[in-house]
């Protein structure tokens, strides 16, 4: 039973008991009970997408990303291979600086740094060391006073709503181009997208994103011929200088949500070995970073919040939250003892102390004070650049359900003439020390197959 998760690290347990029936007749087909199994449960994969709470089960959400994205770029799964040649560009929008932080600069020095000059705290303004890659200090401020924390906490908020902004001004900016309004550019190109957020070591997110052009049918129809790959990269620097957000007013002042002036606009190819980026390349980056979270900034990836009272505290106006009795903070937990680096503790209270004013309620700050303030969809889509997460998880348990019928000789799956009953309740969560130990090596052997039968593909 832990085999059929694949190695998964936390298995939800259920108990109760299916049958599929004659719908005519209404006599028993085949009949399954937990009763049976050993311990009287059944273990499903936990599905989380994140690798460093579960490897087994990212695996599987990376090879789905993987093919979403591969799929509308090359084709396949529904989407025709002409889509190859409608016009796409790889995107990297980022962050603005808040403040100096430790870089890697290929072995330079990090920051110029001035003899003599120190900042108003007395510390250096710039950083003359050459860091190694994984050096500690790397994405931490050289002076955390200096450094706009809020600033950073309220970008990180509305990240979300940047990528939006933009997605619209994308549209009008192409609109322009052209000389055509938007509604008009509508009718005849449709604009579709496919993103992923990563984080960075400064704990601020940046967002990877597919552009494409297609016709007014989506994928399954190319753009008019003025609709080219030029037109496409004209127009994103300035859609991203068009995008302006005001952070909600507060005695703290208000910030303008900009995007960053770093941008990274690079053709899609078909030929790996071209000067630019493959459509296999596109799609593993993606994937790559849709199993991450906030920890490889140096955040914890689990909520520090009270999961009763999301952190406010309180159940209602002026009842006290007893599961945390009123801190907000998940019982037994301190923000000052987080294993965290200081810049991302400082993040987290930042998050903590503007959650609590009234001013920043709707953007929900607590209950996302581990993501550093994000609280935006690390992977998303528009509805038109190929199929969803959705339809491969479909395809995938009626591949298993149909597998299942015919092993038993059932009826085929979708037969009018057979009724599925089932009565189910949730049992336990996670493994036994044992059952922990197992589920790892199945995943690491599971792993290692997959990579043997990826490297006898690709040769």
């Amino acid at each position: 039973m832990v085999a059929a998760t694949g190695g998964c690290s936390h298995p939800i347990h259920l108990a109760g008991e299916s049958a599929i029936v004659d719908a005519g007749t209404g006599e028993v087909l085949h009949s399954y009970t937990t009763a049976d199994e050993p311990g009287g449960r059944l273990l499903i994969a936990c599905g989380n997408r994140r690798a460093s709470v579960c490897p087994a089960c990212s695996e599987v959400y990376r090879a789905d990303t993987f093919h979403l994205i591969r799929a509308g770029l090359s084709g396949g799964k529904g989407v025709p291979e002409t889509v190859n040649s409608h016009p796409r560009a790889f995107v990297t929008l980022t962050a603005p600086s808040f403040g100096p932080v430790h870089s890697h600069r290929d072995g330079r020095a990090c920051r110029p740094r001035r003899r003599d000059k120190v900042c108003e705290h007395g510390r250096p303004v710039g950083c003359h060391a050459r860091h190694e890659p994984r050096d500690d200090r790397l994405g931490q401020p050289i002076c955390p006073d200096c450094y706009d924390y809020i600033g950073a906490v309220l970008w990180q908020a509305h990240a979300g709503a940047l990528w939006h902004r933009f997605t619209l001004a994308m549209r009008l900016e192409l609109a322009a181009q052209m000389g055509m309004s938007r509604r008009a550019f509508g009718k005849e190109v449709r604009v579709s997208f496919a993103k992923v957020a990563e984080y960075q070591r400064r704990g601020l997110v940046h967002f990877h994103a597919v552009i494409r052009l297609d016709g007014p049918a989506g994928a399954l129809e190319p753009p008019p011929a003025w609709a080219d790959h030029d037109l496409l990269v004209r127009a994103v620097p300035p859609a991203v200088a068009r995008v302006r957000l005001s952070s909600p007013e507060s005695d703290l002042g208000q910030w303008e949500l900009t995007w960053g002036d770093q941008l990274d606009i690079r053709p899609i190819l078909l030929d790996e070995k071209a000067e630019g980026v493959s459509e296999r390349a596109v799609a593993g980056y993606i994937a790559k970073y849709a199993t991450k979270g906030a920890e490889a900034s140096g955040t914890v990836d689990h909520r520090v919040s009270c999961p009763a009272c999301g952190g406010r505290g309180r159940l209602a106006l002026t009842a006290t939250c007893g599961r945390c009795h009123g801190t907000g903070l998940k019982p037994g937990l301190h923000l000052d003892a987080l294993p965290v680096t200081d810049h991302a503790r400082r993040m987290i209270r930042t998050c903590w102390d503007l959650g609590g004013r009234p001013e920043f309620a709707a953007l929900r700050l607590r209950p996302w004070a581990h993501m550093l303030g994000f609280r935006g969809h690390f992977s998303s889509k528009s509805r038109a650049y190929s199929l969803k997460l959705g339809d491969l998880r479909g395809a995938r348990a009626q591949h298993r359900a149909a597998e299942a019928r015919e092993r038993h000789g059932l009826p085929a799956l979708g037969d009018a003439t057979t009724l599925v009953l089932g009565h189910w309740r949730l049992a336990g969560i996670g493994h036994t020390p044992g059952e922990a130990i197992m589920a790892e090596h199945i995943r690491q052997s599971v792993q290692t197959a997959r990579a043997i039968r990826a490297e006898r593909e690709g040769g």
